[in-house]
């Protein structure tokens, strides 16, 4: 049998509507709206799409979302100013810097400018920490919203092994550490591992983030398994994933399609994270 899909605008619903009725609440307790503050800079069309994608489904949440655009050419020194004045605006609870930066901005030194209590994307150095130590924090949404990928199979992930094929600060390792949190046992690899399709399978879940189209063919995947495919790649004006689809799909009892997978849900589990963080700011 086929393996199950997992669409990721179905789970998206599902946490939009969970944040929806928090955010009912808290707007009736303190008549104030979340407001998320969105650094651009430059003129990268997938940039400006995805912004625009974040500032309509704000909007359809109730979520206040403001764009601070920057020209191509401005100055690392611009960027941070920008930065520090919202981590100091009263009226801004997230702070998102949209990637990739041009060339002459240093992407750590501007991140470190950040507020971690306004790191929305938990990509702050603190919060990485944090969630490292098993303390509360903000978790990357797009390591986050692999997880919530995992939940909506429904299936026990207690014990279970999962393999994550990338390592990456912003989706390999806390992802990684998400599932460890879960009680999972995880084996991080990369397309320099040796025998990886032995290792691969293996997993009772199995993500791939490695950015090679193809890479994951029916022989990486154990029967039933769990696999989340992130790794897109644009080729010839299509995306396209890791994972083998169509093949991999004969075996595996749970797949997630690109495009479909795990985009839809990242922007939700941002303003997840707002809401978060409005929480911790404002005074209830």
């Amino acid at each position: 049998m086929p393996a199950k899909l997992i669409k990721g605008a179905k789970v998206a619903e599902r946490i939009r509507g969970e944040i929806t009725a928090e955010l009912n609440k808290l707007r009736r307790l303190t008549g104030f709206v979340p407001k998320l503050s969105v650094m651009l800079i430059g003129e990268n069309p997938a940039s400006l799409s995805h912004v625009a994608n974040i500032e309509k489904q704000g909007e359809e949440l109730g979520f206040l979302v403001k764009i601070y655009r920057l020209p191509t050419d401005a100055h690392q020194k611009e960027v941070v100013k920008q930065i520090l004045k919202l981590n100091g605006d009263k009226d801004t609870h997230g702070i998102m810097l949209q990637l990739p930066l041009p060339g002459q901005i240093d992407e750590r030194a501007v991140t470190m400018a950040m507020d971690p209590l306004k790191d929305v994307e938990g990509v702050h150095p603190i919060n990485l920490g944090k969630l490292f130590c098993d303390e509360e924090g903000f978790i990357p949404s797009s390591a986050g919203s692999v997880m919530k990928m995992i939940e909506y199979t429904g299936q026990p992930i207690l014990g279970k092994l999962a393999v994550v094929v990338g390592r990456s600060n912003i989706m390999g390792k806390p992802l990684s550490l998400l599932l460890l949190r879960r009680n999972t046992s995880v084996t991080i690899c990369h397309t320099y591992t040796g025998n990886l399709a032995d290792i691969c399978r293996e997993a009772d879940i199995l993500v791939s983030v490695a950015g090679h189209p193809g890479l994951i063919t029916r022989d990486f995947v154990k029967p039933g398994a769990i696999v989340i495919d992130v790794g897109v790649t644009q080729i010839g004006g299509r995306l396209v994933g890791d994972v083998a689809f169509e093949e991999v799909r004969q075996i595996a009892g749970w797949l997630s399609p690109v495009p479909g997978g795990v985009g839809p849900i990242s922007i939700t589990m941002l303003f997840g994270n707002t809401l978060q963080a409005f929480k911790g700011i404002t005074e209830l």
